[in-house]
């Protein structure tokens, strides 16, 4: 039997078609970069403020960066359950990027989550001690066996567990009450409670009456302040390298645009549709350069922070197994995407003790 050429040809091009069919398939398909953010706005505002994260939602920078592809589309899911609410989402295959703080991600890890930290999303992030205005408390000290709140589970309760180390105590030396923002909020109002440990909701508490701030982490020792970053899963990282880049692009603008002291007020009215006036965000950020609490990298502080931090944990039995932080943090895409846009001094990088190193 003789074989014609030309339909050998016409059939290898066929094969050939079939053969890429499934991957043509694959190009076509409509993906969905679900986002997970451990915050919501006064009233259930979709908005979050105080970090580039917060930016970027409200400025579109994400959506801007797939205009051109129809086949990608932006879900932001806001939990008001905070880091631990987020990490349930994880486990349960609903999201694949996520704002969340260091602790609640250091206890999902822990348990098992198997996540990437992508960057810094509100580094430097300070806490605050409100107490009635005229409460007899003037500093962490006066805190010693008296009913106290604060959100256990956040990236919060190591903060607040540093600072009182630092002032000779523990949480097993006040009476303290697991509380998230709100209900904090609403029981120092009305004194059911001597103090809490927060976040600017307490300042603006404080800007209405209803709270003096007794302490702040603020231009303490930095070890004390908090950390947030944007994280993603290992799935949706070997399935989308590509995505993952580019989302990391439009975070390190958003990043750039908020570390950028002209648009210091822009920023902050930006931030108010949280719901939380612009005046806080003001009072929150005085005395701080944009560029040291928006910055994204994730240097050999952040490294060291996130290792007392998995070490903590495990300490206080928050943790069933030790974290390894090695591997955990994954710098190529944010170092990549600032290569790429020209932004490799842009912020200042600080070694494991907190010291500037560069710019």
């Amino acid at each position: 039997m003789t074989h014609h050429p030309l339909r050998r040809r016409r059939a290898l091009g066929l094969l050939g078609t079939a053969l890429a069919a499934p991957a043509l398939v694959r190009a076509a398909e409509t993906v969905t970069i679900r986002i997970g953010v451990a915050s919501v706005g006064i009233g259930g505002r979709q908005f979050f403020g105080g970090s580039p994260g917060g930016t970027m939602h409200a400025k579109h920078y994400l959506e801007d960066e797939f205009r051109n592809d129809p086949n990608i589309r932006i879900e932001w899911s806001f939990f008001r359950g905070a880091g631990p609410a987020v990490n349930e989402a994880i486990a349960n295959d609903q999201l694949d990027l996520a704002y969340q703080g260091d602790l609640p991600s250091i206890i999902g890890r822990a348990n098992g989550l198997k996540t990437k930290i992508l960057a810094a999303s509100g580094a430097h992030v300070p806490i605050y001690l409100g107490v009635p205005p005229d409460s007899d408390i003037h500093g962490v000290k006066d805190l010693k066996g008296r009913r106290v709140a604060m959100f256990r589970g956040t990236n919060e309760q190591l903060a607040t567990d540093k600072v009182l180390a630092a002032n000779g105590m523990s949480e097993r030396d006040l009476k303290v009450f697991n509380m998230d923002t709100a209900t904090a909020d609403a029981a120092l109002a009305d004194r059911q409670i001597d103090a809490a440990f927060g976040d600017l909701d307490l300042l603006s508490l404080a800007a209405q009456g209803l709270a003096r701030i007794a302490y702040t982490t603020k231009n303490d020792n930095p070890a004390y302040g908090r950390r947030s970053h944007i994280l993603s899963t290992e799935k949706f990282q070997a399935q989308h390298p590509e995505l993952i880049a580019r989302t990391m692009k439009a975070y390190l603008k958003a990043a750039q645009w908020s570390s950028d002291e002209k648009n210091r007020d822009a920023l902050f009215v930006l931030w108010s549709k949280t719901g939380i006036p612009a005046d806080i965000y003001r009072a929150d950020f005085a005395g701080q350069a944009l560029a040291y609490r928006d910055s994204p990298l994730l240097d050999d502080f952040a490294f060291a922070q996130y290792r007392t931090q998995a070490k903590m944990a495990r300490e206080y039995k928050l943790l069933r197994r030790d974290v390894e932080i090695d591997g955990w943090l994954e710098t190529s895409f944010l170092e990549a995407g600032l290569k790429e846009l020209g932004l490799e001094h842009y912020w200042t990088r600080y070694d494991a003790t907190g010291k500037a190193i560069g710019v």
